[in-house]
C-alpha cells in the first residue's frame, strides 16, 4: 500500500467532491431554475437546471439505478485505493470518487425523495455540445480522459511503464557479435 497515493486520492476526491458541492449550493441560492447567465459570451453560460436522469437527462425514470450504480462505484474505489501506487492512478480514482460522490449526493439528498433527488447542472458550452452539466461530472470525464490517456502508455498502477508486446522489440540485435567470433554461450546455445 502506498500513502502517498492514497493521500492524492484522498485530496483530489475532497477537493473535486467540495467544489462541485460549493459550486451547486451557489447556483442554487443565487439563480433560479431555468435562468441563463453569459459568463464568456456563448463560450461559457451557466444555465440552472435539475436533472432527474443521467447524461442529456437519459433515462429520467431510472434515478434510483443511477443510485444505486454511483454507489457501487464509490465502494469500488475505496476497496481498490490500496491497490494504487502513482500518484497519476490516484488523480484519476479522486477524481472519479469526488465526481461520483458529488452527483450521488444530489441524488440522496436533493428534492423530490431519497435516493430520487435530480442532480443540479449549470454549465453550458453552447459551442462544444448540446449538455448542461455540472463540476461533478467534468470530473468524472476528466478521470475517463486521463484513464484512457494512461492505459494507452501503458503506464501500470504501480506507476511504471509495462513491457510492450512488441515481438520486434524481444528479438536481440542481428550483428552484435563481430563475424568470426564466439557467440558468447546462453542458456539457448
Amino acid at each position: 500500500m502506498s500513502y502517498r497515493a492514497l493521500i492524492v486520492l484522498a485530496l483530489v476526491a475532497v477537493g473535486g467532491y467540495a467544489f462541485d458541492q460549493i459550486s451547486k449550493a451557489l447556483v442554487v441560492s443565487l439563480m433560479t431554475e431555468g435562468q441563463t447567465a453569459r459568463v464568456l459570451g456563448d463560450v461559457l453560460q451557466l444555465h440552472f437546471i435539475r436533472n432527474p436522469g443521467a447524461a442529456f437527462s437519459f433515462a429520467t425514470g431510472l434515478t434510483w439505478v443511477f443510485s444505486l450504480i454511483a454507489a457501487g462505484v464509490v465502494v469500488f474505489v475505496v476497496w481498490f485505493a490500496p491497490r494504487i501506487r502513482s500518484s497519476l492512478w490516484a488523480i484519476v480514482f479522486g477524481l472519479l470518487l469526488g465526481g461520483v460522490l458529488g452527483n450521488l449526493t444530489d441524488r440522496l439528498f436533493r428534492e423530490p425523495s431519497f435516493g430520487l433527488g435530480h442532480v443540479v447542472d449549470f454549465l453550458y458550452t453552447p459551442w462544444m455540445m448540446p449538455a448542461i452539466y455540472n463540476i461533478a461530472d467534468c470530473c468524472i470525464v476528466v478521470s475517463m480522459a486521463l484513464f484512457m490517456l494512461l492505459t494507452l502508455r501503458g503506464i501500470g498502477l504501480d506507476g511504471r511503464r509495462t513491457p510492450t508486446s512488441d515481438p520486434d522489440a524481444a528479438q536481440p540485435a542481428a550483428s552484435t557479435v563481430p563475424a568470426g567470433s564466439a557467440a558468447p554461450l546462453t542458456p539457448s546455445n
